[in-house]
């Protein structure tokens, strides 16, 4: 009786079937001897494949209509289950994912749908692995790949973007203008303490020069005091005599008939008195005057 064989490549398993009875999986290599009429093989491709799941239209939490689009990336794990446990893996895995795209949106309000897509993702992959595990089919990825408002949303979306960006502007524009009217009034300040720190050390600068130009003023007049003590200490009676005579003469050349001497005049003539043998005193032992008035003849 003929027979036939079959070779099965690395990335696909042979389903054998034998009068209606499966054998289990085979493969990859050379598989022989497959009867005529007997056995039946069914080929199934292990390699990861995806779907293109057309865009749906979901309603969520918050009752607003969204149009979703994504891709399943799936791939065969278990051959036998496979094909016998559901009819089509593809149509049965995409019937899935869109079931369970509109329970997993529903349950969420817009604006998570819009923000939240990887969470999305992950629950999606989770829920459809869950089923599809009894087929022998492990989901490996979900991906969204479009999420459309209606337009009316849209816009609404778009005002609210912008009014947000106006807000942020406004924001940023009173905190900058806070931020240099904090800068030019610590300026300021910075700028106050240095003129009023600069005018105290110039008052005090001015305060110093004006009393080391005092003391040494006041020692200039105690020096030329100590000088001329110094130079009186040396002037005896003698050249006191003759500064009065100096006197005398001037007063002699004045145009005037009285004159008056002091008594301390007398005390002067004394030494000369005494050089030329006369008393020093009052010799007549007439009391002492005050002064010695003296009237002349006018002169002519």
């Amino acid at each position: 009786m003929p027979f036939f064989f079959s070779v099965v490549p690395e990335y696909r398993r042979l389903v054998h079937f034998r009068f209606g009875r499966c054998l289990g999986e085979k493969g990859p290599g050379l598989i022989f001897p497959l009867w005529p009429f007997v056995d039946q093989v069914r080929l199934v491709d292990l390699r990861e494949i995806f779907l293109d799941v057309e865009p749906q239209t979901c309603i969520t939490k918050d009752n607003a209509p969204v149009s979703v689009d994504m891709l399943v990336y799936m791939k065969i794990v278990n051959p036998e289950d496979s094909v016998l446990k559901v009819e089509s893996v593809i149509g049965a895995a995409r019937g899935m994912a869109i079931t369970t795209l509109r329970a997993v949106v529903g349950d969420i309000s817009l604006d998570d749908v819009l923000a939240k897509r990887d969470q999305i993702n992950q629950v999606m992959q989770a829920k459809l692995d869950e089923v599809t595990d009894r087929w022998g089919v492990k989901v490996t990825a979900v991906e969204i790949r479009e999420i459309q408002p209606p337009r009316d949303i849209q816009e609404a979306m778009s005002r609210q973007m912008s009014a947000e960006r106006n807000r942020r502007a406004v924001v940023l524009e009173a905190d900058g203008q806070r931020e240099a009217n904090i800068t030019v009034a610590e300026g300021e300040k910075q700028a106050a303490i240095l003129r009023a720190e600069g005018d105290r050390q110039a008052t005090i600068l001015r305060a110093e020069a004006d009393r080391q130009a005092e003391i040494l003023e006041a020692e200039g007049f105690s020096n030329a005091l100590d000088k001329i003590y110094q130079v009186a200490k040396g002037v005896d009676t003698k050249t006191m005599s003759l500064q009065y005579f100096e006197t005398l003469k001037s007063i002699g050349e004045s145009p005037s008939t009285k004159y008056v001497f002091p008594l301390e005049f007398t005390n002067f003539l004394r030494p000369f008195a005494s050089m030329f043998g006369g008393d020093s005193g009052d010799g007549s032992g007439n009391p002492s005057r005050k002064g010695v008035s003296v009237e002349d003849e006018p002169k002519e």
